[in-house]
Formats: structure tokens, sequence, C-alpha cells
């Protein structure tokens, strides 16, 4: 395992993140862009291409997938959790975007490039498919209880039926078990898919940003989003990975990539999502924005502090 330098590690990915975030403000403010169609194009066309990519590329085995599974099971779980608590103090809106943002993090945009630095191949291809779970429950239970702020159950159900990421993990999974050919033309042009969904989905926050004024801010919404992510998920990740090493005695690459999964930055996909769902966008982009100014400062001590209580176990 590569040695940790965690908060020189940071630093990369985020200014890296933050210099999209800007130039979506600057979009927004100077062109009057519409960042509405943008969301759209991710979520129908740039999210399921990458996602399907992905899975090829990663040659999925039963192990692998276990580990989507796992990760989807656990997002699916805080969901309801936090749902459920969150309906006594929000309104409807309110607390279905907070238990959407309960299920998922940024995994993809801010912490596969950390994972790539700390983890050897093997670990960062078991953190991509862990990072699958997270993509799947964004666009199914996720998308669903996120739309269940404002749509009926029916048409909730129906919006899902019409993601294109489902059927694109499933094609997926029928090519990879068949082992059918790709043609190599194909797998060359969509390579641009994956940075163009990172580029895209942080510039999204940015020109959400750019239209905000001080009343969206609301600290209890952001207190709440932030205290599930920064407090909760890393202890779950803990509980997690200590199960999993008395059971099954995984090594350190896959620990460290589950811990990882627990204190990376709130997902830019929460602001993508509201966007589409008509839900509250700018609440959304404030907490993820908060979020991703902390990760430097909690993620090196959180990760050092869980790595140096499974060493004393």
């Amino acid at each position: 395992m590569a040695e940790l330098d965690l908060g020189a590690t940071l630093l990369a990915p985020l200014w890296m993140l933050l210099a999209f975030v800007g130039l979506g403000v600057l979009c927004a403010r100077g062109l009057s862009l519409d960042p509405r169609p943008i969301a759209s194009l991710l979520i129908y066309v740039i999210a399921p291409v990458t996602v399907f990519r992905g899975l090829v590329l990663g040659g999925p085995t039963p192990a692998y997938l276990l580990l989507t599974l796992g990760v989807f099971v656990t997002s699916s779980v805080m969901c309801l959790i936090v749902g459920r608590l969150a309906r006594r103090f929000f309104p409807s809106e309110e607390a279905s975007l907070l238990a959407f943002s309960a299920g998922t993090a940024n995994t993809g945009y801010f912490g596969l490039p950390v994972a790539m630095v700390l983890l050897s191949p093997e670990g960062v291809t078991q953190y991509l498919f862990c990072l699958l779970g997270m993509n799947l429950y964004e666009f199914t239970l996720g998308f669903y209880i996120g739309a269940r702020g404002r749509f009926s159950v029916r048409e909730s159900l129906g919006k899902i039926l019409r993601l294109p990421l489902i059927y694109a993990f499933l094609a997926a999974l029928v090519a990879s078990g068949l082992s059918l050919p790709l043609p190599a033309a194909l797998m060359e042009g969509i390579e641009v898919f994956p940075p163009t969904y990172t580029l895209l989905g942080m510039m999204i926050i940015g020109m959400t940003l750019g239209r905000v004024s001080l009343k969206e801010l609301d600290p209890g919404f952001i207190g709440a989003a932030l205290a599930v992510r920064f407090a909760l998920w890393p202890l779950v990740s803990l509980g997690a990975v200590l199960a999993l090493q008395a059971l099954l005695r995984i090594d350190e690459e896959l620990a460290l990539a589950l811990l990882l999964i627990g204190v990376v930055p709130m997902a830019a996909n929460l602001v993508v999502v509201a966007m589409e769902l008509g839900s509250r966008a700018e609440k959304a982009a404030l907490a993820v924005l908060a979020s991703t100014l902390m990760a430097p400062l909690v993620m090196p001590l959180y990760l050092e502090g869980l790595l140096a209580l499974l060493a004393r176990g």
C-alpha cells in the first residue's frame, strides 16, 4: 500500500474540482447558461456510457459484484433510515433530498483520483466496483426517494424506468458474461465520457451556485447533510471493515477502499438529480460545496485514525 501522505494527495483533486466549479460560476454569470439541459445530458447519456465502459473494462467477477451489491445495500439502508428521521424535521422536498444524499458520495469525481494514488491496480479495481454500487443506488432507489419529494409513487417509478443507466449496467453484465467482443473503435471512442462526466458534473455545481442568493443558505439542512457524510458514514465504513475482517479476513487494500468510500465529500450528483427533479438544487449545491471544502481537512484525519484503529484490532 502506498505511504499515506493524505494532505498532499488531496490537494490536486481538490483544486481541480474547485476550478471546474469556478468555471461553472463564470458560465452561469457571464454566459447565462441554463444548467438543466446539462443535468439531463449527464443523467441520460454521459453517466450510462461511463458506467458501461467502467464495468466492461473492469471485468466483473462474482467477488467484485458482491462489492457492488454490498455498497448498494448499505447506501439504500442509509437513505431509508435518514429519510425516516429527516421527515420529522424538514419539509418534504428537503427531507427527500437529504435522504438521497445520505446514500451517496463523491466517490467518482473526488474519490477516484485519490484511490488511484493510494491503492494498487487491484485495489483501484475493487474501489471501482464499490463506486458502481453507489452509482446504481443513485439512479434507482435514490432517484425514487428524491422524486417522492414532489411526485406520486407511480410518477416516481415511471421516472426510474426511463433512466438508461440501469439498462447500461445490465448490458455491461451481459456483454461481460457472454464475452461479447466489443469493437476497439467503440471503446476508444467512449474514453472521453469519464472525464466529461467529471467536468460537467462539477461545473453544474458552479452554475447553480452562480444563481444562488444568501436567502438559499440553510444551516440546518447543510449541517444535517454534513453530519451524515462526515460523522455517520465513517462509522458505518469502519463497522463494515471490522466485520469483513473478522468473517473473511479481507486485505488492507480492500479495507482502505471501503474506508475511502466512507469519508469522501458529498456527491456532485446530488445537484444533478435535484436539478432534473426540480428540487432544491441551490441548497444541494451549497451543501456539496461545503463538504468539498472540508474534505482536505477531515479526510486525512479520518483515514489515518480509522487505519490506526484497524491496526490495533
